[in-house]
């Protein structure tokens, strides 16, 4: 049975009573006076009164493990949202990680074009003196050479 259903039960057979009373044979003051078993009626009373109490204890266990539930659920609700709060802290710390580890990425590329770069101009510079240095010293050794064989040639036609 449902909580209130055995109240109900009762209650619908006091009315049942009060309905099949029956009407006193001299009129009577009120609107609708009867004549009712008294004893029934009592007796109706005295388990309505027993049924209260047993009715009254379910409702408050009914309310007591309905605030319970709530509870666990409000609880369970706060874990939930601080899990989401976590997990996106965690998120937004990895994006943020991300995104540094981007940037450092960004910034080593940067230099490394710039150390390229750089190597690439010391390096054509150098090699650029070194051919100079080179060239002077062919120069020289042809300017010998030259020197030698005008040696040579007037040597041979003064014979």
């Amino acid at each position: 049975m449902q909580p209130g259903e055995e109240i109900e039960n009762l209650v619908n057979e006091l009315e049942d009573i009060i309905s099949d009373g029956k009407k006193p044979i001299m009129g009577g003051t009120g609107s609708n006076p009867k004549i009712v078993d008294a004893d029934a009626i009592y007796e109706l009373l005295d388990e309505i009164r027993n049924v209260f109490p047993e009715e009254f204890q379910t409702s408050r266990r009914i309310l007591k493990e309905e605030d319970e539930i709530l509870a666990r659920a409000h609880q369970m609700a706060d874990s939930i949202v601080a899990d989401a709060q976590q997990q996106a802290m965690i998120l937004a710390g990895d994006q943020e990680v991300v995104r540094l580890a981007n940037q450092q990425a960004e910034d080593i590329r940067d230099q490394a074009t710039q150390y390229a770069s750089d190597l690439r101009y010391h390096i054509n510079e150098y090699v650029e003196n070194l051919l100079t240095g080179i060239e002077d010293n062919l120069k020289s050794v042809i300017g010998t050479l030259e020197r030698n064989r005008q040696s040579l040639d007037d040597g041979s036609s003064r014979r």
